[in-house]
């Protein structure tokens, strides 16, 4: 059976980012999705489009077919005391790298990532980790079947976070088919 729209695939993979293994798929948990809905990028679904379960693939995408440019605008200082639980700083979470969930005033979510914590604010960066980043994939597809009802009723099948929840439980993460 070949990958096509509205089978599931089951996928291994490799993602490479400037040399340094960025992403990969755990021995015996691929990554499992529904091909053609939109679950992963479309120039890495192009990739893998009509190849059967044993075939690999290694192929590149530039951040324009990947996450996107970095937007300089996604960078902004924050006053730090919105970083105010119980009227204490949040030092826990301020530090650089930390990943701090928020919510802009729409009440969409996004992660930031914490750049610098300077006295009166926080420069975070809004943009995805991966924007800007030149992406090497090597992907093997392990199988592609018919779609069951089970497979819509929307269980994580990641690989990353043990399987078998709902998404809403929330410890699913970027590349998780249930996004």
């Amino acid at each position: 059976m070949k990958v096509e729209a509205n089978k599931m695939v089951a996928v291994d993979y490799k993602l490479t980012v400037d040399g340094q293994i960025a992403d990969q798929s755990q021995p015996g948990q691929p990554l499992e999705f529904i091909f053609g809905t939109g679950m992963l990028l479309p120039k890495f679904e192009a990739a893998i489009e009509g190849k059967v379960a044993g075939e690999s693939v290694a192929f590149t995408l530039e951040p324009k077919d990947g996450y996107g440019e970095l937007i300089p605008d996604a960078i902004v200082d924050l006053p730090k005391n919105i970083f105010m639980v119980d009227g204490k700083l949040a030092e826990d979470i301020l530090f650089v790298g930390s990943q701090v969930p928020m919510s802009d005033a729409q009440g969409n979510r996004m992660l930031g990532i914490i750049k610098e914590v300077g006295e009166e604010t926080v420069k975070m960066d809004f943009n995805h980790p991966m924007a800007g980043k030149t992406l090497n994939f090597e992907v093997e597809v392990v199988s592609v079947r018919d779609v069951t009802p089970e497979d819509l009723q929307g269980h994580c099948s990641c690989g990353s976070c043990g399987g078998d929840h709902e998404c809403s439980e929330g410890c699913c993460d970027d590349h998780c088919n249930c996004h």
